[in-house]
């Protein structure tokens, strides 16, 4: 059984930081490329950035420059720090898995429940 474990999250200023950690059972995690998703009110579900099993980051645009996603294989978890948040970062972050991701294509096979981020202006 799968399953994505995420913590953090919370509110936080516009201009502040945030860090989202995410711990998966140990054979997805081994196997997958890591990633995040997240969905604001009344918009659809968006990519946000992912790390393939070898360590290499790819990010959406928005959050470029912004966001640093990272894995801890020791620890079975992935990162995502957010710096500089903005008040459209806010949305529920799900954390999500990709067992047959390469390189820069990564589609969502797995699902965590979500944490709340909410950034105030």
């Amino acid at each position: 059984q799968v399953q994505l474990v995420e913590s953090g999250g919370g509110l936080v200023q516009s201009g502040g930081s945030l860090s989202l950690g995410c711990t998966a059972s140990g054979s997805i995690f081994n196997n997958s490329a890591m990633g995040w998703h997240r969905q604001a009110p009344g918009k659809q579900r968006e990519y946000v950035a992912h790390i393939t099993t070898g360590g290499s980051p790819y990010y959406t645009n928005s959050v470029k420059g912004r966001f640093t996603i990272s894995r801890d294989i020791a620890e079975n978890t992935v990162f995502l720090q957010m710096n500089n948040l903005k008040p459209e970062d806010s949305a529920v972050y799900y954390c999500t898995a990709d067992p047959h991701s390469r390189g820069i294509i990564y589609i969502a096979q797995y699902w965590g429940q979500g944490t709340q981020v909410t950034v105030s202006s």
